[in-house]
């Protein structure tokens, strides 16, 4: 499997990169718990905040320190505005459901036209705006791209980004770096560079042939095991995410777990 356009993710990173729980984040945020609810904020925008505010520099023509802000103030209202109360599993992916909620949220502020600058003892979220600025810069966005398609397709380069965080944060800690460098100089070589052979990874790390076989066979089954992990707690519904992953992943709909 090769992710589309992978790279490293210079956002929040860390052990519980996503909830290892069939537990939805969509059931977390109605919970009584306000610890639950907390979490599953957290999770939320570790999921979303970069595709977020990408959508609101692109479709909302928002400059970037306008669109920092937009975006910290979803998220940080999403619960107590009740943004996602509505949510019905029957009318399409919560990802286009959040979508126009974002859309619902710019339009009231802007008509509101008295939204104050959020800074002082107002809380933030620790999210890198400037690294998403960067990846803007090095995309070219259709005019008359769909909004929906944009989302999907950011949303989806972010879930892969923090997949790649997870799998050398996973790897690390078990001791296994060289399994990521393979991956990385492997599987996450730049299109303009040439991809090297199985037998030059082998010179390289004086390992057999094989070796290199089976690192990148595990990496690669490891990655999909941590989208298949951050997918299950994002979707709306068990059917939702198994979509999702069939999709993302091309995965023959047996091989997604019931």
């Amino acid at each position: 499997m090769s992710p589309p356009s992978a790279s490293r993710d210079s956002g929040p990173p860390g052990p519980g990169l996503f909830p290892l729980t069939r537990f939805s984040v969509i059931e977390a945020m109605g919970s009584g718990d306000a610890r639950l609810r907390e979490d599953a904020l957290e999770t939320l925008a570790r999921a979303y905040w970069k595709p977020v505010y990408k959508y609101l520099r692109i479709h909302w023509h928002a400059d970037p320190v306008d669109a920092e802000d937009l975006a910290q103030g979803f998220f940080l209202r999403a619960i107590d505005a009740g943004f996602f109360d509505r949510f019905d599993p029957g009318r399409g992916r919560f990802r286009t459901w959040l979508r126009l909620c974002v859309d619902g949220f710019v339009a009231n502020e802007r008509k509101a036209a008295s939204r104050k600058k959020r800074g002082g003892d107002a809380i933030t979220l620790s999210l890198d705006f400037q690294d998403a600025e960067g990846e803007l810069r090095r995309i070219e966005v259709p005019v008359d791209e769909d909004p929906d398609a944009f989302f999907r397709r950011e949303s989806a380069r972010h879930l892969f980004a923090l997949a790649v965080t997870g799998l050398r944060e996973r790897l690390e800690r078990a001791g296994k770096r060289q399994w990521f460098a393979v991956f990385e100089q492997y599987d996450l070589a730049p299109p303009e560079s040439a991809r090297p052979t199985y037998q030059e990874l082998a010179i390289r790390f004086d390992v057999p042939v094989t070796q290199i076989t089976n690192w990148l066979h595990a990496s690669r089954r490891e990655l999909r095991a941590i989208v298949l992990e951050s997918l299950r707690s994002i979707c709306g519904t068990e059917s939702e995410f198994r979509e999702e992953a069939i999709e993302l992943l091309g995965l023959d709909p047996a091989d997604v777990d019931p």
